[in-house]
């Protein structure tokens, strides 16, 4: 039963973003403070059992990074929608995740597998904090300089987004798994080839 706690944790965060998306369209600002909340716990949660009794699974490697993804865009897209975030929030950080899932395919068939690193790590946790004080702000009814300081904390996530990004991206080409000969070769097509 142990085995699959991590993945159940998954199927649950899966199962919250509906539910924070309906409260955040319903204007029940604190219900859906809750349950990003306890997705993100649950994020920690399932990556600290996996790791701790070694119940790494290929279904958790897919699954998880995605529930995470899905997590951020839709609740991001939600705030856009009801009008609490500008809508360049929303851009900046759903390019970021479609550069890193280009990335990750094109790294599959390198059975490459890239960690979590402290500059992604911070990415998360600033992101999250601007998210659930939004919610909270909204929540509370606070305006004026107070909706200045959740700009202030999206600024940050996002910069730490893009720092977290260039880093990955600079990761893996010192370490090889970008190859530097291919990113020189022009695609050409054989004369002979072409008329065959």
């Amino acid at each position: 039963m142990l085995k699959h706690i991590p993945n159940i944790l998954t199927i649950i965060r899966f199962l919250f973003i509906p539910l924070i998306v309906i409260c955040i369209f319903t204007d029940n600002y604190m219900l859906a403070f809750i349950f990003f909340t306890i997705s993100a716990i649950t994020d920690i949660a399932d990556g600290f059992i996996a790791r701790k009794f070694n119940l790494i699974s290929n279904f958790g490697k897919l699954m998880d990074p995605l529930a995470d993804k899905l997590t951020q865009i839709s609740t991001l897209a939600s705030l856009v929608f009801v009008r609490i975030i500008p809508i360049w929030i929303l851009l900046v950080v759903f390019l970021k995740e479609l550069i890193m899932i280009c990335g990750a395919s094109f790294l599959y068939g390198k059975d490459v597998v890239v960690y979590s690193k402290w500059y992604g790590k911070l990415a998360t946790v600033l992101l999250y904090i601007a998210i659930v004080t939004s919610l909270l702000l909204k929540q509370l009814q606070l305006g004026g300089l107070w909706q200045q300081v959740y700009l202030i904390l999206y600024t940050l996530a996002l910069i730490a987004t893009v720092f977290a990004l260039i880093m990955y991206i600079k990761d893996l080409y010192k370490k090889g798994f970008i190859d530097k000969q291919d990113l020189k070769k022009e695609v050409t097509v054989d004369k002979k080839e072409k008329k065959k």
